[in-house]
């Protein structure tokens, strides 16, 4: 062959090569940074990869995701955010509650970051407004403060003999203050007494349940977002204790909890699928209003009241969502 020939075919060689590499190269990275452990996510990511898909992006083909698990270990989180930064990942996803967000808000002023946030994230400095959100942050936000006062009421309902309600709260979760003055504001309300219970770990949350006999708490509150993946062992304490309790997400109930009260994660999940393709087709997040829930889900086990001798009221029945028989 000669040396012109050669040279050509090279040439048309690496002329190939630029631009299958330059397409692999154009796969956009997802960074998907939480504040909890994988063990509770499976529906929850399902949701998000539908998301997704009806913006044209499918995981493992045209779009590639990388995950980041804090495991509960909220001091963990900007080094996680930083490593996903360092990536160069397109847009990062954040979960777990506010801390999460504010980790990635922290390394990066120019990555896209949508957020599922518990609080309110304009309170938290995370967007300037919930409609109009400015940087580089946007999502959807849980409400998750704002719904303690009707679950409250709800337990209330369903146990109006106690006189004394206990919450569940991880001490190390960032949004834990926040999250008992709203029951503290909600338990008053009702004229009840409040008894908190701090727990983060296994051990940890069995004697928070072998105390509430000696605490006399008649119904208990459960909701912190590491919480969800113990939430077997939490429904087995419940119902070992035969406390009538109430959770913030439907996945306790399902596993044989009593009730629930709360937004509809995987909606919820589903919708931050939707906004990230719009960030990956080009949008901004400046200009994606912050998502707010307009619909609650309540949820009954009525074979778990059953066990715990509760008779569910007509009232809740007729507005629950679903009713677990």
């Amino acid at each position: 062959m000669r040396r012109r020939e050669l040279m050509l075919l090279l040439g048309g060689a690496v002329t190939a090569a630029r631009p299958l590499r330059a397409q692999q190269k154009a796969m956009p990275v997802i960074g998907f940074l939480s504040s909890e452990g994988s063990g509770a996510f499976a529906r929850r990511l399902a949701a998000f990869r539908q998301g997704l898909s009806e913006t044209g992006y499918v995981a493992g083909q045209n779009v590639a995701i990388e995950y980041r698990w804090a495991e509960g270990n909220f001091d963990q989180l900007p080094a996680l955010a930083a490593d996903l930064v360092g990536r160069g990942v397109d847009v990062i996803v954040t979960s777990g509650g506010n801390s999460s967000a504010l980790a990635a808000k922290n390394v990066t002023s120019s990555i896209p970051i949508v957020f599922v946030a518990g609080a309110d994230p304009a309170e938290e400095s995370l967007v300037a407004s919930l409609a109009r959100p400015g940087g580089n942050l946007t999502g959807v936000t849980l409400l998750a403060t704002e719904l303690w006062a009707k679950r409250v009421e709800l337990i209330f309902e369903l146990v109006p003999e106690t006189r004394a309600v206990a919450d569940l709260v991880n001490p190390n979760f960032p949004g834990t203050e926040s999250n008992i003055r709203a029951v503290q504001e909600a338990v008053r309300a009702k004229g009840l007494q409040l008894r908190i219970l701090r727990a983060a770990s296994e051990s940890e949350i069995d004697a928070a349940f072998a105390s509430l006999v000696e605490l006399q708490a008649g119904a208990l509150l459960v909701g912190a977002p590491t919480f969800l993946s113990r939430r077997d062992q939490i429904v087995a304490l419940a119902a070992r204790y035969a406390v009538p309790t109430i959770y913030d997400w439907r996945e306790y109930v399902t596993a044989g909890g009593l009730i629930s009260y709360g937004t509809n994660l995987a909606d919820t999940y589903r919708n931050v699928g939707t906004y990230v393709g719009k960030i990956l087709k080009g949008a901004k997040p400046a200009d994606l209003p912050v998502q707010q829930p307009t619909t609650f889900e309540l949820v009954v086990n009525l074979k778990t009241a059953e066990a715990l001798g509760l008779k569910v009221p007509p009232s809740i029945l007729a507005r629950a969502d679903e009713v677990i028989e």
